[in-house]
């Protein structure tokens, strides 16, 4: 009904905008150019082709941790499974810990400056300043049958040979003996290592990236062999696990899959509470009590143990040793599975772990499984240790100590909750849905981050969280352009943008297209297309965007371009709100001038207004036939209800609001009416709005009753990120305002 009463109105705003050519940038143009060409490994869709294939790496590995000299050594059988189109004469295998040998790329690129007053912890990273030779040293690369296969070490890349070509559907199996010295996590910010405890002269032992591991040859690129570098992680195939884990005899061990021989390794009591934790839903179980816990501290067993663990369809293994480890569990109902959440801490972590670790798994695995998949594996670990927070499939090392004396801040709470959430979530991405963290940390880290923000806004309402949200992605969004880089520019390309463009700025923009540009029950819908459709499979950006597309029909290439290949940044700015009513009388222009138009009658331009003390200002709508002497309406015979119309507008309030989009990134604009009788009403407009003009747009609504405030974006829910100039009447700043700014 709108649109008739107000035609000439809309007419002007529209070839306003296509006359403008130099504000149109191509914001609504479609991506198309930009993803690779659909075919039959992956659909236009972005579900899995119909040939859609994947290589796989089985390992039977025997691993020894060495307690006097923290020197890790190991033996590895490795199963590769060609199921690619073609045949390999040669395959690719990572060397994670060369990025600690000397003169490794990393350490050549990485930069560094001289700072006055840095402490020595940093100063000696800079400067070479520790005693400690990092990297592997391999032993020997054979075949089955125990035959030398010719090798290459390149950096943290190492390149094997092939007797013979490996053609599809045939695989090969080879053996690898390596070990390295385990090195200090105080010392080297990496993401395994140990930390020693001065107190009780004990280690923690969190081991990752501890074997040589198999790159992913993928339809995508090949081989992923990037060199590791430090901020772009890790691109692993899928595959089975059989790991033997020799530790001290006083050692808990922690690690990614089933424990084999419990009643090996665990005491006759262990084993009873172990099993009563895999039937009990309401709190943990203590496998290991702290006052157990800390007697072990004071033992040094000379004896030895071997820990069994087994895991299918993983990615990666990791594992943890300590005799410091206090253990509790419990079993969370997922669907028709069961499965057993652990913790593992030293009592360095008391009373915080107790109380809050395994329920953090639990409400996790909860949340988790709603947005995606039941979670498919038996247990999930949080292990705790400084300063940290890394994940692997079904086990995690997590920060968040308490002083000494046991007390902890609230800020220590939910920073301890919030990453035991992140870290257990990861176990859908990337352990599940396997993207390429080498090159798109946000496919991993920003879709988990987006879950774990709305696990701790379900099952933690009285956190005070704004990371990840909108409203805390705009300090950085508003930065410097000429640093800033794109969410898609490459993991380690980010430089001062990795930690917002990997994690915060993604689950932002998740959350604008959750709860702004979609409804939240549609995102919901596609999300978990997403995640179901690339379960156990190595999905790529396109295929994100595409499935989000497909699976909700709402066109999102004007959202990806922005929020993931652009450094814009949302920034509306409501410039002016004009208040009219409809003159009463009607003048007969068609019998005194057939010639004049209407806008030849628009009311005289008032000074911009600062609030609505003018008035409303009147305004002329022609009858039909006005509109028909002047334009090829006068081809229809017949004429609208000129009376009728004019009975709805009679007496009611319309308002023009100008909106102007000053930070490039087009959005969805928010409205929030505030009417005389002190009630508010809050419609949306969809980012479609730009599509003719993506600098300035003028919108007319028509209002029952009279309005004495409008503010664009009320909740801060679009990332906006100067909400100042949102409001009208502006806000008038007072002396006090004044003097706190002085100050």
């Amino acid at each position: 009904m709108k649109h008739v009463i107000f035609y000439t109105v809309w007419l002007v705003a529209t070839t306003a905008g296509w006359g403008q050519q130099k504000n149109w940038k191509g914001k609504f143009e479609q991506l198309d150019q930009l993803l690779p060409t659909p075919n039959s490994y992956r659909t236009s869709s972005g579900a899995p082709g119909e040939n859609y294939w994947q290589n796989r790496a089985d390992y039977v590995i025997n691993v020894e941790v060495n307690d006097e000299t923290q020197r890790i050594t190991g033996s590895e059988m490795i199963t590769y499974h060609n199921h690619s189109p073609e045949a390999l004469t040669y395959l690719w295998l990572q060397l994670d810990q060369n990025i600690l040998a000397k003169n490794s790329m990393a350490s050549q690129t990485q930069p560094s400056r001289v700072i006055d007053s840095i402490p020595t912890r940093f100063f000696a990273g800079a400067v070479d300043g520790y005693d400690y030779e990092g990297g592997y040293q391999i032993k020997s690369v054979k075949d089955a049958a125990g035959k030398p296969l010719p090798y290459t070490i390149n950096q943290t890349m190492m390149r094997v040979e092939l007797p013979q070509p490996l053609k599809t559907g045939e695989k090969f199996t080879f053996g690898v003996e390596w070990s390295y010295r385990e090195y200090d996590r105080m010392k080297f910010n990496e993401r395994g290592g140990y930390e020693y405890f001065p107190e009780d002269g004990n280690y923690l032992y969190a081991c990752a990236q501890w074997y040589p591991r198999m790159c992913v040859f993928d339809d995508y690129e090949g081989w992923q062999n990037k060199q590791f570098l430090g901020n772009g992680e890790f691109t692993v195939p899928f595959g089975s696990f059989k790991v033997k884990i020799t530790v001290p005899s006083d050692h808990i061990v922690g690690a990614t899959g089933w424990l084999q021989n419990p009643r090996q390794v665990l005491t006759k009591e262990q084993q009873e509470r172990f099993e009563r934790a895999r039937k009990t839903f309401d709190k943990q179980v203590f496998i290991v009590t702290e006052e157990e816990a800390r007697k072990k501290e004071k033992e040094r067993s000379k004896k030895k143990s071997t820990w069994e663990f087994h895991a299918d369809s993983v990615r990666d293994f990791a594992f943890v040793s300590s005799r410091k480890f206090i253990w509790d569990a419990m079993a969370v109902k997922i669907g028709s599975r069961a499965p057993l959440a652990q913790s593992l801490y030293p009592k360095e972590g008391n009373p915080l772990w107790a109380k809050e670790s395994t329920r953090a798994i639990k409400n996790t695995l909860e949340v988790y499984s709603q947005r995606t998949f039941d979670y498919p594996y038996p247990t999930a670990y949080s292990v705790h240790t400084a300063d940290i927070g890394m994940e692997y499939p079904m086990i995690c090392f997590n920060f968040g100590r308490p002083k000494k004396d046991g007390t902890y801040s609230q800020r220590t709470l939910e920073g301890m909750v919030g990453v035991i959430v992140h870290e257990v979530g990861h176990n859908f991405f990337p352990m599940i849905v396997n993207s390429d963290e080498r090159q798109w940390t946000w496919m991993d880290e920003g879709l988990n981050s987006f879950l774990e923000k709305e696990t701790i806004r379900l099952r933690y309402p009285g956190f005070d969280y704004t990371g990840n949200t909108p409203e805390g992605i705009t300090s950085f969004m508003k930065g410097d352009k000429n640093i800033m880089r794109p969410i898609m520019a490459g993991s380690d390309n980010q430089g001062r943008s990795f930690g917002a463009n990997g994690y915060s700025k993604p689950a932002a923009a998740l959350t604008v297209l959750r709860e702004v540009v979609m409804d939240s029950a549609l995102f919901d819908q596609a999300f978990k297309e997403y995640a179901v459709r690339w379960a156990f499979k190595h999905p790529k950006p396109a295929d994100f965007f595409r499935t989000m597309e497909d699976a909700s029909a709402v066109d999102l290439d004007w959202f990806w371009r922005g929020w993931f290949y652009s450094t814009d940044h949302v920034d509306i700015e409501l410039d002016e709100v004009k208040w009219y009513q409809v003159k009463a009388e009607v003048p007969n222009v068609e019998k005194k001038n057939p010639r004049v138009k209407a806008g030849d009658l628009a009311a005289k331009p008032r000074a911009k207004a600062v609030d609505f003390s003018q008035g409303p200002q009147e305004f002329t709508v022609l009858n039909s036939g006005a509109e028909a002497a002047n334009s090829r309406a006068s081809e229809f015979r017949s004429l609208v209800d000129d009376k009728a119309i004019r009975a709805k507008v009679e007496g009611k309030n319309i308002y023009e609001l100008t909106l102007k989009n000053k930070g490039g990134l087009v959005t969805p604009v928010i409205i929030e009416w505030t009417y005389a009788d002190g009630s508010k009403e809050v419609e949306k407009l969809p980012a479609e709005v730009w599509r003719t003009n993506e600098i300035e747009v003028k919108k007319v609504f028509l209002k029952e009753k009279q309005v004495t405030h409008v503010v664009v974006d009320p909740i801060k829910a679009t990332g906006d990120v100067n909400t100042s100039d949102n409001a009208f009447p502006r806000k008038t700043e007072t002396k006090f305002d004044q003097m706190k700014k002085g100050n």
